[in-house]
């Protein structure tokens, strides 16, 4: 998987080592979590959620890559095997690892005990530095920026934050920082969060994504591992840090620079945490002028695709309202628009739309069939499902809860689980 020659960089002087922690349940995606894990969750037609952070990481030139993985991980195991296959010849890898029980009978019981737990993989590359990364997040990032920023702070540990307006900083982990940028608090999801130094009105929210000096980390797991605690990165490591006095550094994601980025795109960082964050990160990709670029050849986001043929669209009777028509769309390979009207939406491979149906505003996933007449509006659909012909989805809860449908009142949106069966 060859990577533009302007992007594709290694640092010769730092050996680095990526641990993608891909293991998330997501329960506030149900049901698109019922039956995969939240990194596997496709996004953009093409993509799933965890093609995102490992472009960032093999378009920097990192390319040694340890995959943590848990729940329901068949799928995201097989995405990465199939397409994520790097030149061995070069040592480079994206290596998906199970969870193991090497150091108990228990399940991941936080971000920091899922590392812990797969310490091996750490201790047997022997890295100077590890990169750990959350796998949900939709960004762009040059993580050599990042470690740059690390090597020259001195600091035991940098986290990545990003500036976020205060009022939604409510939502996030958010990291005080003093002049110089090294970090003095972290608050998780405070009432009053801290500003930014120099920005009023700006709080930095963590995004989940750290350098550790390899010693450092394999020493703050091992004493967090005899704590009594959540185990987790955000709530415990960071304030056991800061509570000695180790220095942490907070790289501020806004400096961030891209080849090829346009302006409106900088500090880009979406966590789809919940079915309408999820929703609103695919509605910003059919965007006229969209804040999240998938055209930029320079930093391109990277994914396994089959050789599907290409998308289809027919039938021109505009006196007879008979038209192939997608305005405003992503649609992928394999599909057919045969008569019918996409607007606003999201189509995935080998989706069918026949004749008069009309889907407005929702995402449709792999291999779903729309029948004639059929009309949806701001309904997620998941893989595998036909929608009987003449159906209306989307326009009235009440009934769609009727069809056994999954409805989210507060973000009006309508869910069709994976697989499902129309009575």
């Amino acid at each position: 998987m060859p990577a533009p020659p302007d992007t594709f960089r290694r640092s010769p002087s730092a050996r680095v080592l990526s641990i993608v922690l891909a293991g998330g349940e997501g329960t506030r995606l149900m049901p698109l979590t019922a039956d995969r894990a939240k990194p596997a969750v496709p996004i953009g037609g093409r993509y799933r959620l965890i093609d995102f952070v490992l472009s960032n990481l093999v378009n920097s030139g990192f390319t040694k890559i340890k995959v943590l993985t848990q729940y329901k991980s068949d799928s995201l195991n097989a995405h990465i095997a199939r397409g994520w296959r790097l030149s061995q010849m070069l040592d480079m890898y994206v290596e998906p690892v199970p969870a193991q029980m090497r150091v108990g009978r228990s399940w991941f019981r936080g971000s920091a005990d899922a590392l812990h737990q797969s310490l091996n993989v750490v201790t047997d590359e022997q890295p100077d530095y590890v990169a750990v990364f959350s796998a949900d997040h939709i960004y762009k990032m040059d993580v050599q920026q990042f470690l740059d920023a690390h090597l020259a702070s001195g600091a035991t540990m940098t986290v990545a934050a990003v500036p976020v307006p205060r009022e939604e900083a409510k939502s996030f982990g958010v990291i005080g920082v003093d002049a110089h940028g090294f970090m003095t608090s972290f608050l998780e999801k405070p009432a009053d969060p801290p500003e930014m130094p120099g920005r009023p009105g700006w709080s930095l929210a963590s995004m989940g994504n750290y350098l550790w000096n390899t010693d450092s980390l394999i020493k703050e797991l091992e004493h967090d591992a005899e704590q009594d605690s959540q185990h987790d990165f955000g709530r415990n490591i960071l304030p056991s840090l800061l509570s000695r006095g180790d220095p942490v550094f907070v790289y501020d994601f806004a400096k961030n620079e891209i080849p090829g980025r346009l302006e409106r795109e900088r500090g880009y960082w979406r966590d789809v945490g919940t079915l309408e964050s999820y929703f609103a990160a695919n509605m910003d990709l059919v965007q006229v002028q969209p804040v999240f670029d998938l055209y930029n050849e320079r930093w391109p986001v990277r994914t396994w695709a089959r050789p599907y043929p290409p998308a289809k669209f027919v039938f021109s009777d505009e006196q007879g309202g008979r038209m192939g028509v997608a305005t405003d769309s992503l649609v992928a390979e394999g599909v057919i628009v045969s008569g019918g009207r996409v607007d606003r939406s999201i189509v995935s491979p080998m989706v069918r739309v026949n004749s008069f149906a009309h889907v407005e505003q929702s995402i449709l996933f792999e291999a779903v069939d729309v029948g004639r007449r059929a009309a949806l509006r701001r309904v997620i659909v998941d893989k595998d499902v036909r929608i009987p012909e003449g159906i209306r989805i989307g326009y009235d809860h009440e009934k769609d809860k009727k069809l056994g449908l999954h409805v989210d009142e507060e973000a009006d949106l309508v869910v069709v689980p994976k697989g499902h069966r129309f009575g």
